[in-house]
């Protein structure tokens, strides 16, 4: 393991870089995962990262030792950033101290949409998007298209709030949704306060395309043009409409409800 303390050392540069401009992340397709959780999540579904990263005060913790020991099998490189550095690289407070650097993985838009697949057209939170990647890999989807503008899924926030569903999951960004979606003959069903029809008469018992928008301005009209059917999701007319991670959650659950429970 090698031990880093100065800040001009080109590789603790490079993780700084990376930890804090995703113009950088998206131009080396490469991402930091921090924390024990995700890093063991990636290790169990996708093996070994490209470099580990463990603040000095965490090397002895249990969970951070496990890891190391399983790089060292695999012939993984580990550094130990001194506390000060390590702070600079990581984005989470009071957190037991280890990164893993893990390329991308690639992704492709599927042929078809002969499973049900996710749409986001423009969501900027990454609290939002980290909420549906992690709802739809517990539902079952794995396909997730993002149009240009969307948040980049693979941000450290939005890896956060995924908690290790994009390890499960086939991420395609920069889509043109309008193109992908134009000839499907699969429906793609979109929330609308607006619409008769609520999520629990229409028929998800086949695959389908969600298509959930923007947190203020919603699904773009070009989009939503392209909608088979906009279900609405009843509540008390007080609230004005429901956070789109709720809205998507409550859309995946209602669909398994009713495929595997009706």
């Amino acid at each position: 393991m090698k031990q880093i303390s100065s800040r001009d050392n080109p590789q603790f540069k490079e993780l700084k870089h990376l930890a804090t401009s995703s113009q950088a992340r998206r131009r080396e397709r490469k991402t930091l995962l921090d924390g024990a959780h995700l890093c063991q999540a990636y290790w169990q579904h996708l093996g070994a990262p490209l470099l580990c990263v463990v603040a000095e005060s965490s090397v002895q913790h249990t969970e951070v030792a496990d890891l190391l020991a399983l790089c060292e099998n695999e012939n993984v490189l580990s550094l130990c950033l001194s506390d000060a550095l390590y702070q600079q690289v990581s984005q989470v407070e009071n957190g037991i101290g280890i990164l893993f650097l893990i390329a991308m993985p690639e992704a492709a838009l599927p042929g078809s949409f002969s499973a049900t697949a996710v749409a986001l057209d423009n969501l900027q939170d990454p609290g939002n998007m980290g909420s549906i990647l992690r709802s739809a890999a517990a539902a079952g989807i794995r396909d997730i298209l993002c149009s240009h503008g969307t948040v980049s899924a693979w941000s450290p926030k939005v890896m956060r709030g995924g908690m290790g569903a994009h390890f499960l999951l086939n991420i395609v960004e920069g889509v043109d949704l309008a193109n992908a979606l134009h000839s499907t003959r699969t429906p793609i069903l979109a929330t609308s306060s607006h619409a008769q029809k609520t999520i629990y008469q229409a028929n998800l018992n086949q695959p389908v395309v969600w298509l959930f928008g923007h947190e203020g301005q919603g699904v773009a009209d070009e989009l939503m043009a392209l909608a088979t059917q906009t279900v609405t999701i009843p509540q008390r007319p007080e609230i004005e409409s429901l956070n789109v991670a709720a809205s998507a959650a409550i859309c995946f659950f209602e669909q398994v409800r009713q495929q595997h429970y009706s």
